[in-house]
């Protein structure tokens, strides 16, 4: 099982429902309502099971994408370099980094049955404000810690919580990927990063 939740971090870093609500949910209630959601449409939806990627790419901009900062997501992953990227650049490192995302999980998607997640704590992180919300996935052996790191985004009084990273038995899904793209910005810079983003979309390499 754990082997498939870490395929599943990039689908836990974006998911969220895609009600509107009137009121922002407390950060636990949102990771709640979203493991829920995904784990029953993965379960239910024959097309996602048989590994349809075009339907949990649909999944992903109509239900998720709204709820997770991807840009602050995105920025971290790659890290000092982000500042120095042209508008077009940050685009396309944005949608490339995006489609490697939703491939890695498609598979792992085809792969839940019967997991169910609990929460089972909200801590903040001091000096900021995100908080991180602990769950657990528990099914057949032992369970397996699944950490959400969340911040308050927004206007005052308009302000919602965005995923901006998922934590998966102990290993962060931005600093894991922060670290492979260094070794392709060390090599190429922006340029050369997008090049291998490319290449591994095309090749089906996560």
């Amino acid at each position: 099982m754990l082997a498939i939740l870490r395929r599943l971090a990039g689908l836990t870093l974006l998911l969220a429902t895609g009600a509107a609500l009137a009121a922002a949910p407390a950060p636990d209630v949102l990771i709640r309502q979203v493991s829920t959601e995904v784990l029953e449409t993965a379960r239910n939806d024959k097309a996602i099971q048989a590994g349809d990627v075009a339907r949990v790419a649909a999944l992903v901009e109509n239900k998720v994408m709204p709820h997770v900062d991807f840009e602050v997501v995105t920025r971290s992953a790659v890290g000092p370099q982000w500042r120095s990227a042209s508008a077009e650049q940050r685009s396309r490192l944005q949608a490339e980094f995006k489609q490697l995302l939703i491939r890695v999980y498609a598979g792992a998607l085809t792969e839940l049955r019967d997991q169910s997640v609990q929460i089972t704590r909200t801590q903040p992180v001091q000096g900021s404000t995100q908080v991180i919300v602990q769950s657990e996935v528990r099914g057949k052996g032992e369970p397996v810690k699944l950490d959400y790191r969340l911040d308050k985004r927004g206007a005052a009084g308009a302000e919602s919580w965005k995923i901006i990273d998922v934590n998966v038995a102990g290993l962060w899904l931005v600093q894991n990927y922060r670290t492979q793209f260094a070794q392709e910005l060390t090599k190429g810079g922006i340029d050369g990063l997008i090049a291998a983003l490319v290449e591994r979309n095309k090749g089906g390499k996560s």
